[in-house]
């Protein structure tokens, strides 16, 4: 059996431009951490030929073809693994909608535990490279590549993305007390809303032809370095000037990035002490980020009690195997 822990992320600013669209006309910035929620992949040997999946369904076939989950299937494919395998994934939060990069999360988490079963070491670059592959270049979902390299590198890190489809990636080294006083800072609050990105994004990236729509997401990227730095010195206030002109300037990108109901719970939030907040993912539900000092969170939580809240901190490492016993197998 091999369990596989893989983190969800947060985006800041300059999500959209990780959209080949985009970076393969002008380079793509965007800052991002990962979180300490997890989705979880377990694979286990079976006795018999036959593939065992669960996760919200439960499919048994004896073919990777005849796979409906399009994310097992195709991890299985490029791993290799082709027979004789019970697989389960879990997830801390809702799997779908959240905004979180759950879907990236998982195919990662796939991939690692099937590579894992076959003793194969693979590095976090491999892993997040070979997730956009599936996601985005085999199964075609209209999505970027941030998702998947915050997944599998954990930590802060400004990803930078270039035309030849390349990641870079750039660690925020930030010292502990100031790491420990900007993250404090953000709370996580449940909309209620689950939507699946893909329409949104799908806009989106029809968007990108627009010359004021480019303009727009070009003025997102340019808060990343900003952004960058105050963090670094845990000015939460200038974070704040940055989160808000970035959530300004998305809502601009496409339909349905806000809704009146998620408008409600932001000002209900900023009335309260709250400095500046964004929807976490392509926006339309999901979870509200908010920056709130801490001498004003107790307003904060009292205005938001309606809403349920996810308590979280940043995390640091990526995805790992967190138990293998496993010898080598042929399958």
């Amino acid at each position: 059996m091999v369990i596989v822990k893989t983190p969800l992320r947060l985006s800041f600013v300059g999500g959209g431009s990780d959209i080949k669209d985009y970076y393969r006309q002008k380079t793509g910035k965007v800052i991002c951490t990962a979180i300490d929620k997890f989705v979880y992949a377990i694979v286990k040997e079976r006795f018999d030929d036959l593939i065992y999946i669960n996760y919200s369904k439960k499919e048994c076939v004896e073919k990777v073809s005849d796979i409906r989950h399009d994310l097992v299937r195709e991890a299985m494919k490029l791993t290799g693994v082709t027979h004789g395998i019970e697989i389960t994934t879990l997830a801390d939060i809702p799997s779908t909608g959240s905004g979180l990069g759950s879907s990236s999360s998982i195919t990662v988490a796939l991939l690692h535990a099937f590579y894992a079963y076959r003793n194969v070491l693979v590095t976090a670059e491999r892993l997040a490279r070979e997730a956009c592959q599936i996601e985005i270049d085999i199964l075609g979902k209209p999505i970027g590549r941030q998702d998947q390299y915050a997944a599998a590198y954990g930590g802060v890190n400004k990803f930078i993305f270039h035309a030849d489809d390349t990641t870079e990636r750039v660690p925020v080294t930030i010292k502990s007390a100031d790491k420990r006083k900007f993250a404090s800072s953000l709370l996580l609050y449940y909309t209620g809303i689950t939507r699946s990105a893909d329409a949104i994004l799908s806009r989106q990236k029809a968007n990108f032809v627009q010359p004021d729509k480019r303009d727009t997401m070009d003025k997102m990227v340019t808060l990343v370095d900003p952004f960058t730095d105050a963090m670094e010195k845990a000015d939460i206030h200038a974070c704040s000037r940055y989160l808000a002109q970035n959530w300004e300037l998305k809502q601009n990108m496409a339909a349905g990035i806000s809704t009146p109901a998620i408008q409600t719970m932001y000002e209900t939030a900023l009335s309260a002490g709250a400095l500046a907040g964004k929807v976490a993912g392509a926006g339309g539900g999901g979870f509200l980020l908010l920056i709130v000092p801490r001498e004003h969170q107790n307003q904060v939580f009292e205005a938001m009690k309606a809403y349920r809240e996810l308590p979280f901190m940043i995390e640091e490492s990526g995805s790992k195997v967190i138990f293998d016993d496993t010898s080598y197998s042929s399958k």
